[in-house]
């Protein structure tokens, strides 16, 4: 990123103009990403996560192309922007899932969904520095202050206490909602190209840029063949936590600005959380309760929504 992106309208550029249709995708989106935090615990039992990746990215975009590979300038789309396209491959599908994946052989779907929903806190610092529309507000420095707070509550123990969490799948996790922060900045030069296109180009090039990374270190041939559950769960990892969830992300990013589309991972960690104890028999501690606590009111503070509240009440 080597210039400021800017965006064709302020007017939606941020979460103050989110309209019910987008607040109804964004509350769809975060279910289905709160499912591939519960997918992926079951998966990256049996699967490493680099193969794993591997799969999510090759299936989904097999799916895309299958499905809308014969629109209208599709693959000349593609191609003209294929430099852009694979730069967001990377940072938002090969670097954060492999990070992701990494984190949850080690922690628990609802943790890492809930170190997972920092990202819009580092999309505002991103977008400070590399956007002209999304600079920092203090309501702005307040959610993130609130945010981060919530983060060393969580991981703070952890440092401290090797016997329990180790530290580096916490660092892992918050590395892959960074990078989901540059990406959703970045993602924003793609206002105008189908939704549908933009997904397609980003997972074919994060495909390329795994394929021989899983082949080298994991050598997946080698591997003992996965249970049905396992394969199941990397399915719906792939065709509706990623292929169809993708659809949903740039067509909210268009619509919402960077800092708005983010505000979807404060409804991931419920959803991954309620999946995770219904379904693997997970819990969360007090402690971690109270970090979700201060990031949900950091988050809502950036969305700017208690503050607009206030105004209309009085």
């Amino acid at each position: 990123m080597t210039r400021p992106i800017t965006s064709p309208s302020p007017s939606t550029a941020t979460p103050a103009s989110m309209d019910l249709a987008t607040w109804a995708m964004l509350i769809a989106l975060g279910l289905i990403w709160g499912g591939s935090f519960f997918f992926a615990r079951i998966a990256v039992q049996h699967i490493p996560p680099l193969t794993l990746v591997l799969c999510r990215v090759l299936l989904a975009a097999a799916a895309l192309h299958l499905a809308f590979g014969r629109m209208t300038g599709f693959y000349a789309t593609l191609k003209a922007r294929a430099p852009e396209l694979l730069l967001l491959g990377i940072i938002n599908n090969a670097i954060p899932f492999t990070l992701i994946f990494a984190g949850q052989t080690v922690i628990g779907a609802g943790l890492a969904s809930i170190l997972n929903a920092t990202t819009p806190l580092w999309t505002v610092l991103v977008a400070q520095v590399f956007t002209d529309d999304e600079k920092i507000t203090i309501t702005k420095l307040f959610g993130c202050a609130l945010g981060l707070a919530g983060v060393v509550l969580l991981i703070g123990p952890a440092a401290l206490d090797h016997t329990d969490t180790p530290v580096w799948p916490l660092l892992a996790i918050l590395g892959a909602a960074l990078s989901y922060g540059f990406a959703a900045t970045w993602g924003k030069r793609f206002r105008g190209v189908p939704p549908r296109m933009v997904a397609a180009g980003q997972l074919t090039a994060s495909s390329l840029v795994m394929l021989p990374l899983a082949l080298i270190i994991d050598r997946p041939w080698t591997l003992p063949a996965p249970p049905l559950d396992t394969v199941l769960a990397t399915i719906a990892l792939a065709l509706l936590s990623t292929a169809f969830a993708y659809i949903l992300f740039f067509r909210i990013l268009a619509r919402a600005g960077a800092t708005g589309t983010s505000l979807v991972t404060l409804l991931v960690p419920p959803a991954a959380i309620l999946l995770g104890v219904l379904f693997l028999g997970e819990n969360l501690s007090i402690t971690e309760l109270a970090g979700l606590a201060l990031i949900a009111v950091g988050l809502l503070t950036l969305d700017n929504r208690l503050r607009r509240r206030g105004r209309h009440a009085a």
